[in-house]
């Protein structure tokens, strides 16, 4: 199934289980009512920060919204993976593990393409981050501090305010990121 379709049938799902009507999603969002239902008809490719608004407004995991119900794997082939990209398409995240009901975390591969930056709108409070750079030179901005981490390094912070990650270097840096939601 497209990331399109498995967004849109979520999306909906949830909206209305939380009893919410579009314009009420909208004014929690910031976004428009227009692109919400453009998105639960599956007619739009949300950015990753507007699924973050989206998931953050509704008070789930981010990968809620993108996880195909009723589906398990032993293996996860990175080719049938829909990957999600900012607006300018320069950082990119393939989600391998959703968060449910058994899984409070999320795990996702991350690349920044070089000499690139990306703003993270931040995730639902109490939110945990523990990210692992494989490759390249990596500075990640948040609560006020700079860190630089380079391949090998890792970091974890507390991930519910906005956090900023730049690419320092010439190649793409390539992550892995957990979302750790507490229970």
């Amino acid at each position: 199934m497209e990331i399109d379709k498995i967004i849109a049938d979520n999306l909906k799902r949830i909206r209305e289980q939380k009893n919410l009507s579009l314009s009420q999603l909208s004014e929690k969002t910031g976004l428009s009512k227009v692109m919400l239902s453009q998105l639960e008809k599956g007619g739009s490719n949300p950015t990753i920060n507007n699924i973050w608004k989206i998931a953050n407004a509704l008070d789930i995991s981010y990968t809620a919204l993108l996880d195909s119900t009723g589906s398990s794997a032993a293996v996860i082939e990175r080719a049938q993976l829909s990957p999600q990209s900012s607006e300018d398409g320069h950082y990119r995240v393939l989600c391998y593990y959703a968060s449910s009901a058994e899984r409070s975390f999320e795990w996702f591969q991350m690349e920044l393409d070089a000499n690139c930056g990306y703003i993270s709108v931040g995730h639902r409070s109490r939110a945990l981050e523990y990210l692992i750079v494989q490759s390249g030179v990596l500075q990640i901005e948040t609560h006020g501090q700079r860190y630089i981490l380079r391949s090998g390094d890792a970091i974890s912070f507390q991930a519910s305010e906005p956090h900023i990650y730049s690419n320092l270097g010439e190649t793409i840096v390539l992550a892995n990121i957990i979302n750790y939601y507490p229970v």
